[in-house]
């Protein structure tokens, strides 16, 4: 009888698992057969169960809910969320019963008659105003919260153990049915510990293996080769099946999240809609276990001080369902959660004036600090700017306690916040307890390992390979006609001084996947791929962000774990943000901008790096005139030539700098003086009408520089560079309140045959709606003053003609968190200025998409 009543506990508990969600979800599409039919053999077969068995309370409460489920199934009563709440109770009650089972082998006592009665007047259409304890009112913080996560007043049902076998069980009402030997036993339960102790034995063999490997590699026609590739073979095959079966997908921590929403959007008075994506991204089980209450905390306070009432979100011209986006995906070797909302944004002034209360900070440091790093003081301990407690926050406990658990597992917390329209925290998560493949390199004597997830490919350089161009002291190697930027890895981690702009550069460069884009990783060596265990990193190299752990390698030796994303971050491989008035163009971050002379004038010119092609040097006798117009063989075409200002071509033995411009197989060479640098600068342009081929001028480098119009110079070299428009392309509204970047993006949109018109704001471009215009898409600048993006994407999502129009998001900052905060918001996709294949890739998705439907 124990093992009969340890199979129904570990059963009933799989089946409620999901039910919470399955509810909530009943709720929202208002009596859909498929999810009813769910619900109802779960809680049959449960009554079924304990009636067998002799539980008579558990069949009592499974029974009232069966009969008002099943009034639901046969349309004789409708779905009502007084109902829901109902069940809701029942299947608490239920949990709380197989707790006591679990712990003491007998039903605990308890009256459950009120629970009854409200299920019984939801079944007759009349229901009572009974309270029935919630997952969101349950949900509080132990006194002792500074070291404790959020726990439940009853307790919980401990986790199912994983099931080793994929086959799939039968529904229990049918396992009941079926007559017992006429489907053999497809699984077994196998204890927790035990598949821990299987883990870290495959890593340790994985970690001899790797040793013995290596021993092997110093003897020639070896005796043991053989036996040791075999060897290697199978502690793959048996590690890679150990690791399948921890790995659960991160929607089985998510599963109470739609439920504790459901109750605290009720108790809050508050519209919530919780959106989840990436739900079968898997990871270790152990993890799993320590994210739960973190979710659980975040989710809580995005619905509690995040987002705002229906009453102010109508103020502030937003809907009035406030949105929380939870999403998962795996990047290279760690796993990435995104949780935002699109509330109203941490009050960064109350939290200032909390820090200077609690002595964390001086006034003068605060004043000094970025509105990111003054959000980060949330995850101090016992820091809260609520006003009072309640039953759901206030007391200063769960940030810090969210930080500590992700720590623990080596992970990473960030936050960013938007005054008015939300949060986004972002959980990293380092594939502990992991073995992944890894690509080993040197820098400066020290060995690295890349995840080979994130490598894209190998470039070596020297003998007649690639060859690294240094701009000044920026290195920039040319792949295939791209600048791709590069990070010199000894020298950002200071283990060498850096190279000396000019010096020639040997080795290789790993071309690497991070978070805002493609950048090449410079190292000295290349050794093997192996698989190596990964290690967590020690506390005290935590922040460090370039690494995600360590591992110990065949020889012995420990090494440290690259994280690109960290490395990209360190090196400030990324565009910047726009955010312009009515006279001066600003921008927030940094912009890579190449600086040259031309024209025999002292004064430096500057253009974006993202819109040229490839820097040339051209030999004198490559040059020739045609048509009267000076042009270069090159690449197996003639490429027209465009002197700036005065020019004489090159001795046949000189060099001759030139900028390429590039359009598919059309390209045009700008002559140029000479190349000074390649720099990152806060551009701030001041327009001009006066000077013909310039956009205005701005201060580079502590300099007065020009900043050159692309577009004027393009059409110099070739009047039909940008084509005419006619009435079957596509049309497009651009919406970019700075002149400088319109003079840049609208010639890529023409040239690739869109009929563009371009508004300097939003105003403007509601107004083109008003008069009646049409456009295939609306491609919009995020920061603008007045309505932003964002605001100008609620809007016209609102109502009117637009009200179907793809908007595609176009930003200097382009990460994983912005992508994902744009497409919750609605926007089709969320793409980088500079990024001309990628903007033209999405409007056409974007405009196919539309078509189609």
């Amino acid at each position: 009888m124990e093992d009969l009543l340890a199979e129904f506990l570990a059963e009933t508990s799989e089946a409620l698992a999901d039910l919470d969600t399955a509810l909530v979800a009943l709720e929202r599409q208002g009596g859909d057969k498929e999810t009813l039919a769910q619900i109802f053999r779960t809680v049959h077969s449960v009554k079924g169960a304990a009636g067998f068995l002799g539980l008579h309370r558990l069949g009592a409460v499974a029974h009232a809910a069966e009969n008002l489920l099943g009034l639901y199934r046969d349309g004789a009563a409708s779905v009502s969320p007084a109902g829901v709440t109902a069940v809701l109770g029942a299947v608490d009650a239920i949990r709380t019963i197989l707790s006591g089972l679990a712990e003491t082998g007998t039903e605990p006592a308890g009256d459950d008659a009120a629970l009854v009665a409200a299920l019984d007047a939801a079944a007759n259409g009349d229901p009572a105003p009974v309270a029935i304890p919630s997952a969101a009112a349950s949900a509080r913080v132990t006194p002792e919260g500074e070291k404790a996560a959020v726990v439940t007043e009853a307790p919980a049902l401990p986790a199912p153990p994983p099931v080793v076998a994929e086959a799939p069980a039968a529904a229990p009402a049918e396992a009941a049915a079926a007559p017992a030997a006429a489907l053999p036993n497809q699984s077994i339960r196998v204890s927790l510990g035990v598949l821990d102790e299987l883990m870290t034995l495959a890593s340790e063999l994985v970690l001899v293996r790797n040793q013995l490997l290596q021993i092997a590699r110093g003897e020639e026609a070896s005796p043991f080769a053989a036996p040791l590739s075999r060897l290697s073979r199978i502690t793959s095959d048996m590690q890679e099946g150990v690791m399948k079966t921890r790995m659960q997908p991160v929607s089985a921590a998510w599963g109470p999240l739609p439920r504790i929403v459901r109750d605290l959007g009720t108790e809050l008075g508050k519209r919530i809609d919780l959106v989840m994506s990436g739900g079968d991204t898997e990871l270790d089980r152990q993890v799993l276990e320590l994210i739960r209450d973190p979710l659980t905390h975040i989710v809580r306070n995005s619905c509690d001080h995040g987002l705002e009432g229906p009453e102010l979100r109508r103020a502030a011209g937003k809907p009035e369902t406030g949105r929380i986006a939870l999403t998962a995906r795996q990047e290279g070797g760690r796993i990435v959660i995104e949780i935002a909302d699109d509330g109203r944004g941490l009050d960064l002034v109350r939290v200032r004036a909390r820090a200077l209360q609690r002595g964390l900070a001086t006034e003068a440091e605060l004043a000094a600090m970025r509105d990111e790093d003054v959000a980060r003081f949330v995850f101090h301990a016992g820091f809260s700017t609520a006003e009072a407690i309640t039953a759901v926050s206030g007391r200063g406990v769960g940030m810090d306690v969210v930080r500590s658990n992700i720590e623990r597992i080596g992970g990473t917390v960030d936050l960013q916040t938007f005054s008015g329209r939300g949060t986004t925290l972002t959980i990293r998560i380092p594939l502990t307890l992991a073995i992944v493949s890894a690509l080993v390199v040197q820098s400066a004597g020290e060995r690295f390992a890349v995840p080979q997830a994130t490598v894209v490919e190998l470039v070596g350089l020297g003998g007649g390979g690639a060859s690294v161009e240094w701009l000044d002291a920026a290195p920039v190697l040319r792949l295939r006609g791209q600048l791709l930027p590069l990070v010199a890895l000894g020298a950002l981690l200071g283990l060498e001084a850096a190279r000396d702009g000019g010096a020639p550069v040997g080795g290789f460069v790993a071309v690497l996947q991070g978070d805002a884009g493609r950048y090449g990783l410079l190292v000295d060596t290349v050794f093997d791929t192996e698989e190596i265990v990964v290690k967590p990193v020690a506390p005290i190299l935590r922040d460090l962000a370039g690494f995600s752990g360590n591992t110990i390698l065949g020889d012995g030796s420990v090494i440290m774990i690259l994280d690109p994303a960290g490395i990209a971050r360190m090196a400030g491989v990324g565009a910047g943000s726009a955010v312009v008035d009515d006279s001066l163009v600003e921008t927030e971050d940094l912009t890579q901008v190449l600086v040259f002379r031309a024209g025999g004038s002292p004064t430096p010119i500057a253009v974006p790096l993202g819109v040229i092609a490839r820097l040339e040097s051209l030999p004198g006798k490559s040059i020739e005139v045609a048509g009267g117009k000076h042009a270069a063989q090159y690449r197996g075409q003639l490429m027209p030539l465009v002197p700036i200002g005065h020019w004489m071509p090159p001795a046949p033995d000189a060099m001759q700098p030139v900028l390429v411009f590039q359009d598919g197989s059309r390209q045009l060479g700008l002559v140029v003086d000479e190349i000074v640098d390649v720099v990152e600068e806060s551009l701030a342009l001041r327009p001009s009408a006066e000077q013909a081929g310039f956009l205005g001028s701005a201060i580079v480098s502590g300099r007065v520089t020009d900043v050159l119009d692309c577009a004027y110079w393009l059409r110099q070299g070739d009047p039909s560079w940008f084509g005419k428009p006619d009435a079957t392309v596509p049309r497009l509204l651009l919406v970019e309140d700075s002149g400088f970047f319109r003079q840049i993006v609208v010639p890529a949109l023409t040239s690739a045959g869109y009929d563009v018109t371009a508004k300097a704001d939003a105003v403007q471009a509601l107004q083109l709606r008003a008069e009646g215009a049409m456009f295939d898409a609306v491609l919009t600048d995020i920061e603008m003053p007045g309505m932003d993006g964002f605001e100008l994407l609620a809007e016209v999502r609102r109502d009117g003609p637009w009200k179907r129009t793809p908007m595609v998001a176009l930003t200097g900052r382009a990460g994983p968190t912005e992508v994902a905060r744009g497409r919750a918001a609605g926007f089709h996709d969320f793409v980088a200025k500079f990024d001309r294949d990628r903007v033209l890739s999405a409007l056409s998705a974007a405009i196919g998409q539309e078509n189609r439907a």
